[in-house]
């Protein structure tokens, strides 16, 4: 792993915040720089034109041999006649050429000319006066030594310390603003190192400002309360299940420790009875743990368009044991998509539910809805409905959904009696959202009805059942 993934998030902002600032430092050093040296260059081309326009106004009006050039020494001065000769110049360009071969434009004209008569490597502004007299017109050169870029190296450094200053004072300021806007973040992390299975209920201190970080801890509290309540609900459950798994085998325990004890007055058949429903009982709460753990694990299956009424119709008719008398509605040409197995399952704990309530019948609706039911999943192909109702004693609004959560026990009227397992109602709903549907209990007349909603498939499946409602009616062993 190389340098830039260890560095902290402080050091990178800070180490990219310097080279911004430095960047944009020099540049603002250069251009302030170029801006002085442009103003400068300026007055001087300014000042040497003055001197020009002096010397060619004495030149027009006088000898000028009898008149000093310059009053400068850092000024030079050539007066050039109408045929290109040197009349007279300054004693440093005394015998020496033209400086320039300008052409004055509108009487006046400038230029930075390098090397030269200067010498190598020296530029100097250049100045070209037109001056006018009775043998034709004269031109007066006047010069200046350029102005460096640097203009001043005294001016050059204070320009760069300040710049160099200023970069690094915007580095120390965003290495501190960094630092105390992820100083909450290090707390953060700090009370989550220490949270754990053993410290329930601890969470992470919110900032004061509003912000992404008061966002974020908001958000980290939220998960710790849902992963608590989750750990919670899985030791009840683990609790709950051990219980009901101890039930049976403490039954076939005092079973066989009786047999054992009386050996010639235990009856066998009673007692390999006995121990069967025992483990019966074992071999559901078995079975619908594991349902749960590949429902809880997201285990896909193989979702098939099904047709409702035909499987609701197939599970009816295979209940041999019930005592309860089935009423059957079933609008066919109803198909979801589902996994057949599931929604057997899930039909069948609706079924088992209510032959433990009803006092005498269950009636079972299977019916499709064009469009959307309240309450119902999104489908714009309609919604698949089944209803399995009991004439039992029902259940109170404030507790239909407790049922749904595992090992959920009511009061004496809808206890859950020794056939359940207090996981069949969890199962079915856990199926029906699966495919995307809901199972809830609603109000009914009398009794408890149970309302599973699924989206509707388009397409059914061949053979297509035939047309019309059908009413079957199964009558109790």
């Amino acid at each position: 792993m190389n340098a830039s993934h260890n560095s902290s998030i402080t050091a990178r902002i800070t180490l990219f915040t310097g080279v911004v600032a430095a960047l944009m430092c020099t540049l603002l050093a250069v251009v302030l720089m170029i801006a002085i040296h442009r103003f400068a260059t300026g007055e001087l081309t300014e000042e040497v034109r003055a001197t020009s326009g002096r010397v060619a106004l004495n030149v027009e009006q006088q000898d000028v041999l009898d008149y000093p050039l310059a009053h400068r020494s850092s000024r030079n001065v050539q007066i050039v006649d109408n045929h290109g000769r040197v009349v007279t110049s300054t004693p440093e360009l005394r015998g020496r050429p033209p400086m320039a071969t300008l052409t004055p434009d509108a009487g006046t004209s400038d230029a930075v000319v390098c090397d030269g008569v200067f010498g190598p490597g020296r530029c100097d502004i250049v100045v070209a006066q037109s001056a006018h007299r009775p043998e034709g017109t004269w031109t007066v050169y006047t010069s200046s030594p350029a102005i460096p870029v640097w203009v001043e190296p005294w001016l050059a450094a204070l320009v760069t310390g300040s710049a160099i200053v200023l970069a690094l004072s915007v580095t120390y300021l965003g290495n501190r603003i960094v630092t105390a806007s992820l100083r909450p973040v290090s707390a953060i992390r700090r009370e989550l190192d220490e949270i754990n299975a053993s410290c329930p209920g601890r969470q992470v201190p919110v900032p004061g400002s509003d912000d992404e970080i008061h966002e974020l801890a908001d958000s980290i509290n939220h998960t710790l309360t849902r992963l608590e309540a989750a750990m919670e609900q899985q030791r009840q459950f683990a609790f709950d299940a051990s219980h009901d798994l101890r039930s049976p085998i403490a039954a076939m325990r005092a079973e066989v420790e009786d047999a054992l004890m009386a050996p010639q007055e235990t009856s066998v058949p009673i007692l390999g009875t006995t121990v069967l429903t025992s483990l019966d009982r074992l071999e559901s709460i078995v079975s619908d743990l594991l349902t749960i753990a590949r429902l809880d694990a997201g285990t896909p299956s193989a979702r098939v368009p099904v047709n409702l009424a035909e499987l609701v119709d197939e599970e009816c008719r295979m209940r041999h044991q019930t005592t309860k008398r089935i009423v059957c509605r079933l609008d066919p040409g109803v198909v979801v998509l589902s996994d057949r197995l599931r929604l057997g399952r899930l039909f069948t704990n609706l079924l088992d539910n209510a032959d433990r309530h009803a006092e005498r019948t269950i009636s079972v609706n299977v019916r499709q809805v064009a469009g959307e039911e309240p309450g119902g999943p999104r489908c714009p192909q309609g919604v698949a409905v089944l209803e399995v109702i009991d004439d039992g004693p029902g259940i109170e609004p404030d507790k239909r959904e407790l049922v749904f959560q595992r090992f959920a026990r009511l009061d004496a009227a809808r206890s859950k009696d020794a056939g359940g397992t207090g996981l069949g109602l969890p199962i079915a709903r856990q199926i029906a959202e699966a495919d995307g549907g809901t199972l809830r209990i609603e109000d009914s007349d009398r009794g408890a009805c149970f309302t599973l909603r699924l989206p509707r498939h388009p397409k059914p499946p061949a053979p297509t059942p035939p047309t019309g409602p059908v009413v079957t009616e199964i009558a109790p062993d």
